[in-house]
């Protein structure tokens, strides 16, 4: 069967990492999660007190930092120069240094790098904001993932709320458009829908109403999507 290589892409709060797993376990491929990269290189940077402003000491940073990321027990887990930090970098401090880390120039050429590597043999589902345009341009299936401003922003004050982080609303919101608007102005891989993406709204579906309509597009292209699953996963949408 073919090994396809999948990119979804999306504006915060689309729900791209939640589907993109999902995806990735119906048709048995590896998931990466380009954003936990960024993440990555954020917390050590708040951790070694680099300035977010500085694009020349961040770049530096990347290049001198290993980010592994590896599936355990159906999980991903992210290492940086060998300590596990998946659950450090979900912090919502994490988050915002993060948005301004994945503007350097000098970083994206770093992780771009990595990404492709880990990605070129197929098999894969990867999420970010410029894997079908700037990381992956040939991708085999590219997804553009988008929901309403509103309801990215209620599930992003969920996620806060699931970490014992109470925001309210409104303040979440802001944040959303703030990061939208980072996003899709900055120099260097901007969020923006690939020509040929396929746009799937989801502001009315849930993650897995998502993901079996992204897998029924990957069995178009001549993709297994049974591989490994039960019964109950092989009902169609």
């Amino acid at each position: 069967m073919t090994k396809l290589i999948i990119a979804i892409d999306g504006p915060v709060g689309s729900g791209k990492s939640t589907v993109a797993r999902r995806v990735a376990g119906l048709l048995g491929y590896s998931y990466l999660d380009s954003g936990a990269m960024y993440r990555a290189l954020a917390w050590k940077a708040l951790a070694a007190g680099v300035p977010l402003d500085s694009p020349a000491r961040l770049a530096a940073l990347a290049q001198a930092t290993r980010i592994d990321l590896a599936q355990e027990e159906g999980k991903l887990r992210v290492r940086v120069d060998g300590s596990d930090v998946t659950e450090a970098i979900r912090s919502a401090e994490v988050a915002r240094a993060a948005s301004q880390v994945a503007v350097a120039p000098g970083v994206r050429t770093v992780l771009v790098d990595q990404q492709r590597r880990a990605g070129q043999a197929g098999g894969v589902v990867m999420e970010g904001r410029d894997i079908g345009t700037v990381v992956f341009p040939d991708a085999h299936l590219k997804i553009f993932l988008d929901a309403s401003v509103e309801v990215r922003a209620q599930r992003r004050r969920q996620e806060h709320l699931s970490k014992g982080e109470a925001l309210e609303l409104v303040q979440v919101l802001q944040e959303v458009r703030e990061r939208d608007q980072r996003d899709r102005e900055r120099a260097t891989s901007p969020l923006v829908r690939a020509p040929d993406a396929v746009l799937v709204d989801n502001t009315a579906m849930n993650a897995e109403e998502t993901a079996r309509l992204i897998v029924l597009l990957a069995r178009e292209l001549g993709a297994d999507p049974w591989t490994g699953v039960g019964t109950r996963d092989r009902l169609s949408l």
